[in-house]
């Protein structure tokens, strides 16, 4: 997965800047002005290297989703060969499956989308609950987890005294479990 350039946007400038600095690769700012109505403008750098990867947070999907497109389609037409997606938290995962009649999968229909937009995609521990693997859900070239509890558990106990880890919902429960015991930590999950 080479790279020529690391690509964000200013809310992610800080953190793309880390792993730029930690690939030896440069750091080019995406503009993104929002209209009135909440549509994006998107400019990008020019020029563009020929291999490039796009460090983009989905913590808000639905806008982070359509930036994703206007970003992606303007890399292609400025003939970007390769994008990788480094998404920390990769969004739309939770639903993988219709529990009720009419209920889109929103897993399936996220994952095809972002593999038809990216060449690789990299997240840290995803919400992956009845499949394996991440290519299965996001069928990119190459679909990377990586995973970041082992770090949060030498970070926690460093940083805090006696804390009290809470995951969002039971499903969560590998991770926060994962930082607790090693450390002896009260942990739990919300309903």
């Amino acid at each position: 997965m080479q790279a020529d350039a690391v690509l964000t946007i200013p809310e992610y400038q800080q953190q793309a800047d880390a792993l730029a600095a930690q690939l030896g690769l440069p750091l080019h700012i995406i503009a993104r002005h929002h209209f009135p109505d909440s549509e994006s403008l998107i400019t990008l750098p020019i020029p563009v290297p020929a291999r490039v990867i796009l460090y983009l947070g989905l913590e808000y999907p639905n806008s982070a989703l359509v930036d994703l497109l206007l970003i992606t389609d303007g890399l292609r037409a400025d003939q970007v060969q390769r994008i990788t997606l480094v998404a920390p938290y990769l969004a739309y995962m939770r639903q993988d499956k219709a529990f009720h009649s009419g209920e889109a999968v929103s897993q399936r229909i996220v994952g095809k989308f972002l593999a038809g937009l990216f060449d690789n995609v990299i997240t840290v521990d995803p919400h992956l609950h009845r499949i394996q693997y991440l290519q299965q859900a996001v069928p990119a070239k190459n679909a990377v987890t990586l995973s970041a509890t082992s770090l949060m558990a030498a970070f926690v106990p460093e940083r805090l005294t006696d804390p009290v880890l809470l995951g969002p919902d039971s499903e969560a429960e590998q991770w926060v479990a994962s930082v607790a015991e090693p450390n002896n930590l009260t942990y739990g999950v919300c309903k």
